[in-house]
């Protein structure tokens, strides 16, 4: 066979070189993308595997929490995020709250559902309240909640409402006056910061919130003060004791001389 003119060679090598980087530049994104969605759907199902093995815990240790009088409100006060969204009468509606639970979805990335179960209360009907957040397919967050079917005259967001002005009533959308409006609030369900407080940082550990108060209030101080008493009856109990010794240790000198002496 006859060589090939050098310029179709040439050519030739550079439609492949071509040709070859254009696959590259194709692959390099797809085997990236595809080893981290599989690294994601790995870590999703282990996290779907945790939740439920998590399960018997969280209900066990509802169980232990519901014998505990004012859990769940003490944990909230001692929250600084939601503290900040609770008016008086909101504490004296939540005083009555009884069991928080949060529950995710199956399918991980899909949303999850806070419930809130009250007592018999003088301020609304329902035993249940909850707030549910969803993505959808396309992955638009989406919000819904029960409606609170409000005790005639305590409808706490209607008097939260009344007692604020004009500029305030622009803040109210962040800073709610009633903590009851988060579950009338579903404008920005993708942020739901509350929702997302609740979820990750009190419902992991509620416990670090509703033990801080034992370190600020008056009990605490006085344990300390009683503490401080014991550590100063201690330090007499010492220096007695140092006292005797060195008494001990003179007696023994004097016995010393006296023995030298004769």
């Amino acid at each position: 066979t006859l060589p090939e003119p050098a310029d179709t060679s040439a050519s030739r090598g550079l439609l492949t070189g071509e040709k070859e980087q254009q696959e590259a530049i194709e692959h390099i994104d797809e085997v990236q993308i595809d080893r981290l969605n599989e690294q994601a759907s790995e870590e999703i199902l282990k996290e779907q595997k945790y939740n439920k093995l998590r399960q018997p815990f969280f209900q066990k240790r509802s169980e232990l929490i519901a014998k505990i009088p004012n859990f769940w409100i003490t944990t909230f006060v001692s929250h600084p995020q939601v503290s900040a969204l609770l008016g008086e009468e909101d504490e004296e509606a939540l005083h009555y709250l009884t069991r928080v639970e949060v529950t995710e979805f199956e399918d991980i990335k899909s949303g999850y559902r806070i419930d809130f179960y009250f007592d018999e209360n003088p301020y609304f009907e329902n035993k249940v309240l909850s707030k549910e957040f969803h993505l959808n397919e396309s992955g638009d967050p989406s919000s819904k909640s029960t409606k609170i079917k409000w005790k005639s005259g305590k409808d706490l967001m209607k008097r939260s409402s009344q007692t604020q002005n004009k500029a305030s009533r622009k803040r109210q959308h962040k800073e709610p006056e009633s903590f009851f409006t988060w579950f009338t609030d579903h404008s920005d369900a993708g942020a739901d910061e509350l929702g997302e407080v609740i979820k990750d940082d009190i419902w992991p550990n509620p416990l670090q919130y509703y033990l801080v108060p034992d370190m600020d209030d008056e009990e605490g101080e006085g344990e300390e003060d009683d503490d401080d008493d014991e550590e100063e009856e201690g330090l007499e109990d010492i220096d007695e004791e140092g006292d005797e010794d060195e008494r001990e240790e003179d007696e023994d000198e004097d016995e010393g001389e006296e023995g030298g002496g004769g």
